[in-house]
């Protein structure tokens, strides 16, 4: 009996050690970490350094994002100076040149799809904080998937003894989003147009056809002055529609809006859990077309 028992144990190490992480990734958002796992599976161990209840703008530089990314083969950010607060403070701490602009290491998102301009003008002076472009694609799954694609072409130059897995499964969560854009996009139909607190849910609002009705932040960063709102108050009286805003947002900006208008305030994630997949992450998705949509008798 000693001997098949041994044979068991070995063919277990083996098998154990073939789903094992061959790569070390770290993701800046749940999003960004969805898609990293739904390409690579269990292919690579995965850091995702910003919780789903985090704005990705103002994260505070940790020690442990800096012991993350000593150690890994991939760094997986959003981009567009989305994290330009933060992450470049870590890079240059982490020091790794595996995972530095410029490398293979280096994924940013945003630099594989076109970007919706910001709404205005492109000045920091003014408020903006996304000069090259709207960094949100993360609220966009047809954009993802096109990211997800690129994604798996990078994984199999560092990996590639998965490439073919890579590239399987990004094509997979590719037409799984196909499947459901109809049913969002027929949804989306019958939404009467929604304030933003900031133009992080512009994507998708653009690939549903929604209206976007005005944001609490005229300008990126910027808070709305009392003036402001009244001015917002009185463009929308008479009108249908839906206030969202992420948990970290002030909410009483977004709050005294509904009041005044009478319209539904909903305060919603912008991210999936911290271990979401691409299922989850398409679950986030169906969430935000829920509150785009209010069911008849909510205010609108």
């Amino acid at each position: 009996m000693i001997q098949p028992l041994r044979l068991f144990f070995a063919l277990l190490l083996v098998v154990s050690t073939a789903a094992a992480a061959d790569l070390a990734v770290v993701a800046t958002s749940p999003s960004l970490g969805a898609l990293v796992s739904e390409v690579a599976g269990p292919r690579v161990h995965l850091e995702v350094l910003a919780g789903p209840d985090r704005d990705l703008h103002r994260l505070q530089v940790k020690p442990s994002m800096m012991r993350a990314l000593r150690g890994a083969d991939l760094m997986v950010a959003q981009g567009a100076d989305l994290e330009i607060g933060w992450l470049p403070a870590v890079l240059a701490n982490a020091a790794n040149p595996k995972v530095l602009p410029g490398s293979p290491g280096y994924f940013e998102a945003t630099a594989q799809v076109p970007l919706l301009d910001t709404g205005g003008t492109a000045d920091r002076a003014l408020g903006d904080v996304h000069p090259v472009g709207n960094p949100h694609i993360n609220m966009d799954p047809v954009r993802m998937a096109q990211v997800a694609q690129v994604l798996a072409e990078r994984l199999a130059q560092l990996d590639p003894d998965g490439a073919g897995q890579y590239r399987a499964a990004a094509a997979a969560f590719a037409a799984k989003v196909e499947r459901r854009l109809p049913t969002w996009r027929t949804r989306a139909a019958h939404a009467p147009g929604v304030v933003l607190y900031h133009r992080d849910a512009i994507y998708l609002l653009d690939r549903l056809g929604i209206p976007l009705l005005g944001t609490l932040e005229p300008l990126p960063g910027v808070p709305m002055t009392g003036r402001q709102l009244a001015d917002l108050t009185a463009a929308l009286t008479g009108r249908s529609g839906v206030i969202l805003y992420a948990p970290y947002h002030s909410p009483q900006a977004p709050e005294a809006l509904a009041t005044r208008l009478g319209w539904p305030g909903i305060p919603i994630g912008m991210e999936p859990p911290a271990d979401a997949d691409g299922d989850a992450y398409l679950k986030h998705i169906d969430r935000w077309v829920d509150a785009l949509v209010p069911p008849p008798g909510s205010g609108t």
